[in-house]
């Protein structure tokens, strides 16, 4: 196989793992990105730790939008951390808690 098609066939087999990397299960529920922070807590409940991170211009608007983080854990010695912007999770992290 050359080198064009590998090109085109590695994003689509590393596309299951990045998908995977903003899902985050609690219990039997599972939250995945675009979900609402109201949506996030009622699964999950209240985190542990929530902190504004500050604030973000829309793309294209002139509103502001605020950035926060919420900590779920540990859990098995991992610290999940979940980033919502605009009250919209857009990103799932985890990290061995110290």
């Amino acid at each position: 196989m050359n080198a064009s098609a590998w090109a085109l066939l590695l994003p689509l087999a590393m596309s299951p793992l990045l998908a995977s990397a903003d899902t985050f299960r609690c219990g039997s529920q599972l939250v995945s990105s675009g979900e609402r922070t109201f949506e996030v807590e009622r699964k999950c409940g209240a985190p542990a730790q929530r902190e504004p991170l500050g604030y973000t211009l829309g793309p294209g608007q002139r509103r502001e939008f605020l950035i926060e983080e919420w900590v779920y854990g540990p859990s098995n010695g991992m610290l999940s951390i979940l980033t919502f912007e605009a009250n919209r999770l857009v990103r799932v992290e985890t990290r061995r808690a110290r």
